[in-house]
């Protein structure tokens, strides 16, 4: 049963909100709408890029009915806060996560993850965190008042290494669901995010061009005096 089956079942629709994320992909925000009700942005967690439950709960109003979660990057979301928020709140609290994947594959991910993260100079490595089952391998290039991170992938693909942007525009930022709305962490993800291969498909050497890209742009990160 997709999300807006859900929030329909539960009797959500007209004139109720429901809390989303705004990092990440649209069909949340449609499955709202499909449902019948306004999607409502909050901001997220800076290390799990998931819904900040502090946000959530300042984003409430009378008319919300429910939040959804969103697992991203395979980073699970601090449920034990979000769902307190919803039993304060009464409110339901639907998730959506990744697709299953075989174990094994998880683990390859997993040990790519790690040499990554031991490797890797003048990005921020992503916070590996209970059950991280590294679906995108995301790291940061902070800007220094100009665009580091596309700089950075621009110059990264150019040496054969495979990576993308992983959100380019959040959604509140849409022309139809532009909200002004404050979502300072979900803006600085968006400019500063970048998905590194780490598939299990990937050899030693791989990995070893991947870091060696990586490190040899350590300079477009640098303080500017």
């Amino acid at each position: 049963m997709g999300t807006a089956a859900m929030l329909r079942a539960a009797g959500v629709g007209v004139g109720d909100e429901v809390v989303v994320p705004a990092f990440g992909n649209v069909e949340v925000a449609e499955a709202v709408v499909l449902a019948g009700a306004l999607p409502v942005f909050a901001d997220i967690d800076p290390v799990t890029y998931c819904l900040d439950s502090s946000a959530v709960e300042a984003a409430i109003t009378p008319r919300t009915a429910a939040v959804v979660v969103v697992h991203r990057f395979g980073r699970p979301a601090d449920m034990v806060r979000l769902l307190g928020v919803g039993e304060r709140h009464g409110l339901l609290v639907l998730q959506e996560g990744e697709s299953g994947e075989p174990y094994d594959e998880i683990a390859q991910r997993r040990q790519r993850a790690g040499y990554l993260d031991a490797k890797l100079r003048g990005v921020r490595t992503p916070d590996g965190g209970d059950g991280h089952t590294y679906q995108q391998y995301v790291v940061r290039v902070p800007g220094n008042g100009r665009p580091d991170r596309d700089a950075f992938a621009r110059a990264v693909q150019a040496k054969g290494v495979d990576c993308r942007v992983p959100v380019k525009t959040p959604v509140h930022r849409l022309p139809e669901y532009r909200r002004c709305v404050s979502l300072p962490e979900t803006e600085r993800a968006a400019d500063e995010t970048l998905a590194l291969p780490v598939d299990a498909t990937l050899t030693k050497r791989d990995m070893q061009r991947i870091v060696g890209a990586c490190n040899a742009l350590g300079g477009l990160l640098q303080p500017a005096f």
